[in-house]
């Protein structure tokens, strides 16, 4: 159960985020519930059930919906969900305040300050690139976002699937080739916060980030390469983004 942005459910909750944006909640609410039926694992149904909750105009079918988010959540149990349920013991604790059960609120709002900050994830992670480096070098926090050139980064960014560093090694400035590094944290990390809750729950692109360096142990070659197409729309979504990096 790996986040893959080409998966069919994965695109109706995009294309129902758009919608959203456009000001179209009840077209962005039927392809939630599309993705919903949809849906063949527990991982798509976690995602797309996400997003069914959050358009539940009735606190009560919300608070049904959110359970069903943490129940798969809570089955599926991996890195790709963990960073979930911080933010959803809060809105179940919400949705109870709201129907004035006040002691699930407090015994909910109590899970989710249980819940660190510090990723349990045991990688093996990957770095993307276009440099051309070695086993043995460190990458450093310091350089110019591939996002926005005129801002220095103040960590360095790493991720535990390897084709999303693949997607980063495409999208990276430079002329070299594609390279996706294995990497070990030389220190501390934390979920990076500029995908964590952000368009989807938790942190399913096990997207990390670090002020320490990361020091390359390896190189792997073999990961799904996005098409001409495909990378040409991403690259249109990074240019068209207006959202402040978290930095």
């Amino acid at each position: 159960m790996e986040f893959n942005p080409n998966n069919n459910v994965i695109k109706l909750c995009l294309q129902g985020m758009d919608l959203e944006e456009k000001g179209k909640p009840e077209e962005a609410s039927r392809l939630f519930l599309q993705a919903w039926n949809e849906a063949t694992n527990d991982f798509e149904k976690f995602i797309a059930a996400h997003y069914v909750a959050r358009h539940q105009k009735n606190v009560s079918d919300k608070l049904k919906w959110l359970e069903t988010v943490l129940q798969l959540a809570l089955k599926i149990n991996n890195d790709s969900v963990k960073g979930a349920f911080a933010s959803l013991y809060v809105s179940i604790a919400k949705c109870y305040e709201d129907l004035n059960d006040l002691n699930n609120a407090k015994k909910n709002y109590e899970l989710a300050n249980s819940f660190t900050h510090k990723p349990s994830d045991n990688g093996p992670f990957y770095h993307g690139t276009k440099a051309d480096l070695q086993v043995g070098d460190l990458l450093t926090a310091g350089s110019s976002s591939n996002y926005k050139p005129e801002l220095k980064m103040n960590h360095i960014y790493f991720t535990a699937l390897v084709n999303g560093a693949g997607l980063a090694a495409s999208l990276a400035k430079g002329d070299g080739r594609e390279r996706v590094y294995i990497v070990e944290p030389t220190g501390g990390f934390e979920n990076d916060p500029n995908v964590t809750d952000k368009k989807f729950p938790g942190n399913p692109t096990r997207s990390y980030r670090s002020q320490t360096p990361l020091k390359i142990v390896g190189e792997v070659t073999d990961w799904v390469r996005q098409t001409p197409e495909e990378l040409q729309k991403w690259r249109e979504k990074l240019a068209n983004n207006t959202g402040r990096i978290i930095n």
